[in-house]
């Protein structure tokens, strides 16, 4: 009966992810950022606007997009180009850029919203004093997903986190300055998640002559 009961286990352990899609969440397309990004603009959807666009630049994990407080990324009256903020994951300081689209959104959104230097940048619509959670976070970015028309299951919260910094590498091949914006450890962390294939890199090679 023991031996039983074991094997049953270990059969649910293998089998957790059967008729599941698992891996990497694909990031998203310049078209597709700016599908998503009018349709806010015309649905004058200042919070959500804001937070997308941030999501974006700053390719922060989702616990730390809605960890942020006003004061992260302002500086009296004024949306700061560059921000710096510590990841709750590693403990560890990463910058980012603040583009003037989202400095904008982020100021139409403050104002809005009437938020003070102290409160979240993206509060609890239940209550202010509460950041809203990551699982609200990703609720709203599987709308956004899903007003464009891609499948869901395909993309998720990272997908945001992982736009840009694609985007980059693909463009410059530079991994270390992607590890640097992501604010990876090591280096091999950010060639997973990048998903870096052979192919990748053939490519990279073939597109430099001697």
């Amino acid at each position: 009966m023991e031996n039983q009961t074991k094997d049953q286990t270990q059969l649910t352990k293998c089998t957790w992810n059967k008729n599941k899609l698992i891996g990497q969440k694909s990031p998203l397309t310049p078209p597709q950022v700016w599908a998503i990004r009018v349709r806010l603009q015309l649905a004058d959807h200042k919070r959500d606007l804001a937070m997308f666009n941030l999501a974006l630049d700053s390719k922060l994990r989702g616990c730390d997009l809605m960890g942020l407080r006003v004061s992260d990324i302002q500086t009296g009256d004024d949306i700061r180009s560059r921000a710096k903020v510590t990841q709750k994951k590693t403990g560890k300081p990463v910058q980012f850029e603040v583009t003037k689209h989202t400095r904008e959104a982020l100021v139409d959104w403050i104002n809005f919203k009437e938020l003070n230097i102290y409160d979240w940048l993206f509060p609890s619509r239940k209550n202010r004093d509460n950041a809203m959670t990551t699982r609200q976070y990703g609720r709203v970015v599987k709308k956004w997903i899903g007003s464009i028309g891609l499948p869901k299951s395909s993309y998720a919260t990272h997908s945001l986190r992982r736009t840009k910094a694609t985007l980059i590498y693909r463009k410059t091949g530079n991994l270390r300055a992607v590890q640097i914006l992501l604010g990876h450890e090591k280096i091999d962390s950010t060639v997973k998640y990048l998903g870096v294939e052979v192919e990748d890199a053939l490519a990279l090679s073939e597109s430099i002559e001697l």
